[in-house]
């Protein structure tokens, strides 16, 4: 009897552990992916020249997606750098300006890897630092 208490006691035991470990493997994980080194460059074209400096992080949901992420790199780099080339002072001067330059910065992100993955990989973009001069 006494066994029969103890097996029941364990089994109880780790049942709640067993359904924890489930839990955290049904739960996706967000990864944020960070381009290295920070896109630099130039923008405008109305004779000065002004400079940008992005540190631009990505939100990816899974390990095989930053792999995928890693492999496109190059792509998603010389888009971005395009797409801040075209920038005027005027796109780049106010949080409202910035924050519309971000979500079209995700979108082509997302356009890049749709092309030529399938699907867009990446859940948002983000700007960890976005200096301009």
């Amino acid at each position: 009897m006494t066994r029969i208490l103890a097996f029941c006691l364990a089994l109880g035991l780790s049942v709640p552990a067993l359904a924890e470990k489930a839990a955290e493997d049904t739960v996706a994980k967000t990864i944020y992916y960070t381009l290295t080194p920070a896109l630099v460059g130039n923008y405008g074209s109305d004779g000065r020249l002004k400079y940008y400096k992005a540190d631009v992080a990505l939100r990816i949901g899974s390990s095989e997606a930053e792999a995928r992420v890693k492999h496109h790199e190059p792509l998603i780099r010389n888009q971005l750098v395009m797409l801040f080339s075209q920038q005027t002072e005027a796109s780049l001067s106010s949080v409202e300006a910035k924050e519309a330059l971000r979500n079209e910065a995700l979108q082509q992100v997302q356009a890049v890897l749709t092309q030529e993955e399938g699907r867009p990989l990446v859940d948002d973009l983000l700007f960890n630092n976005l200096i301009i001069q």
